[in-house]
């Protein structure tokens, strides 16, 4: 049975890790990689390092259908909704299924999201981690695909844009698979700026080509390790993303490119986003008044993960 313990702080000065039980709900089945324990392992992980206190955790609210529908078009939502089985699963593809909890899951997921960039712009947290699932880098403006439904980091980027004003805003992707829902919805839009690395050639099979000029995607090879990933994020990320100057940072964090994790093979590690989780700390501080939004994607080795992400996080909370 899944644990779940829940603490809320009102301090502004910390670091907002927004989460929802219900986000436990979306479950479809025994031996799915995307299991409601990979929320359970991070909170375990976060509290065994004593780094848990020093969040301010926030229940996820649900998402708006205003909110969902500055990404996703009407036609898509009905049919998500009318694909809702009663019983046991449906698939949307074969690597996607739903359950009759799967929508409930996914609404505190992307009003995560959404309340994670309004604490932030408020100034009710210097900055965010939203510990939610199901994922969605993958989810398109109308199709469900690679475990996601809404896109989670599209929706809260587009509330950003039009809800506080905002005129730039940067989206950062570092799992291993190409966040193809991401730069479908925001290609070709002067207002968002997205960076990334996935394993290529590799699920979903694209990326290597850019959509828009909005978009950095840099493709590499299976086993290509920290030095390769280190040097993406140096020689292409930062350069673009100070040129750009964001006034707010978005990231889909995923961490299924760990050597741990057997849904790829790109060999990084906890230092690894360590790492580049201090570059965009320093690039938000410089552009976007320290500004950031982390949102959770892949990552599915249960040990590999709460690791990845406790070291993540740490340097959030650092500051």
């Amino acid at each position: 049975m899944l644990t779940w313990i829940k603490k809320q702080l009102p301090s502004s000065g910390l670091t907002a890790f927004i989460t929802h039980q219900d986000c436990l709900l979306h479950n479809v089945g025994e031996g799915h990689p995307e299991c409601p324990e990979r929320l359970v392992a991070i909170r375990d992980q976060l509290m065994a390092s004593q780094l848990y206190d020093e969040l301010h955790e926030v229940e996820a609210p649900e998402v708006t259908d205003q909110q969902l529908a500055r990404v996703h078009p009407p036609h898509y939502l009905e049919s998500l909704e009318a694909s809702v089985p009663n019983s046991g699963t449906h698939r949307v593809d074969p690597d996607t299924a739903m359950m009759v909890h799967t929508l409930r899951a996914a609404r505190r997921a992307a009003g995560g999201a959404v309340k994670a960039v309004d604490m932030v712009c408020e100034g009710l947290a210097p900055n965010a981690f939203c510990s939610i699932r199901p994922p969605g880098h993958h989810a398109e403006s109308a199709k469900s695909m690679g475990f996601c439904f809404y896109n989670n980091v599209a929706i809260a980027a587009a509330h950003a844009l039009s809800q506080h004003g905002l005129e730039r805003v940067a989206i950062i992707d570092f799992d291993v698979h190409h966040g193809n829902g991401t730069e479908e919805i925001f290609q070709n839009d002067p207002r968002v700026m997205m960076v990334s690395i996935f394993q290529h050639p590799f699920y979903p099979y694209c990326g290597d080509v850019p959509l828009g000029p909005n978009m950095h995607n840099i493709p590499l090879k299976a086993g290509s390790g920290s030095a390769a990933f280190r040097e993406a994020v140096e020689m292409a990320w930062l350069p673009n993303l100070e040129a750009f100057q964001p006034q707010m940072i978005f990231i889909s964090a995923g961490f299924d490119a760990h050597r741990e994790d057997e849904m790829g093979s790109m060999g990084l590690t906890e230092s690894d986003y360590e790492w580049v989780t201090r570059q965009l700390v320093r690039l938000a501080h410089t552009y976007a008044e320290g500004r950031i939004v982390s949102v959770l994607e892949g990552g599915y080795d249960l040990s590999a993960l709460a690791r990845s992400v406790v070291a993540h996080v740490r340097v959030l909370s650092a500051g």
